[in-house]
């Protein structure tokens, strides 16, 4: 296994892996990004995200990607510097492999790299198994607080009719 940033050319097989975990969390049509987005936001001028991808040498001597760490850069009021873990997927016939854990400890020992102050992430109030690794490894899962979204047509009807008043 190895684990290296990603490239524009990776963007395929990651963009399969969003799917596969869009797929787990039971929404399979929420994926709107496309390969051209992936390669557009996350290495144009001002990239938006970050990659790690974690490969494996097939039987064919080929290298087949099997999990990512996508995250970002945030600021914090209250702690500067935060970088936000936004998606961390592992190819189901890979799990308990030591994969994500691998992932994981990357994203934070960049975090420890970078100085930031934060790592952050969500995670789904079903997914027990995740929880449970979270907080065994030192993480704090925060009950009190709550995600809040506005999604494209909440965006357009609160321009269009809240705005118009």
């Amino acid at each position: 296994m190895n684990i290296r940033k990603g490239k524009p050319e990776d963007m395929k097989a990651v963009l399969e892996l969003i799917q596969e975990l869009a797929e787990f969390e039971k929404e399979p049509d929420a994926v709107l990004v496309t390969e051209s987005d992936l390669i557009r936001d996350g290495f144009g001028t001002n990239p938006l995200f970050k990659v790690l991808v974690a490969e494996i040498v097939n039987g064919y001597n080929d290298k087949d990607i099997v999990g990512i760490a996508l995250y970002y850069y945030r600021f914090s009021t209250w702690k500067g510097k935060t970088i936000h873990l936004e998606d961390l997927v592992v190819k189901e016939s890979m799990r308990g492999t030591g994969l994500g854990y691998a992932l994981y400890s990357e994203i934070i020992k960049q975090g420890k790299k970078d100085g930031v102050r934060r790592v952050e992430w969500n995670v789904l109030n079903w997914n027990t198994p995740a929880i449970e690794f979270y907080k065994k490894s030192g993480a704090r899962v925060l009950d009190d607080w709550m995600v809040v979204q506005m999604d494209a047509e909440g965006i357009n009807n609160f321009v269009e009719n809240k705005l118009r008043n």
